[in-house]
């Protein structure tokens, strides 16, 4: 693996992962409030 490839990616891979992060944070918190209605 060339270290040149890794420091494209790391940047990506990061955004990435903190992007699902927040779906993840923002579905849960809206399932909460969806069950809580009922």
């Amino acid at each position: 693996m060339d270290w040149r490839i890794l420091i494209v990616l790391s940047p990506l891979l990061l955004a990435g992962g903190w992007a699902l992060y927040n779906i993840g944070q923002l579905a849960i918190k809206q399932a909460r409030v969806f069950l809580s209605s009922k």
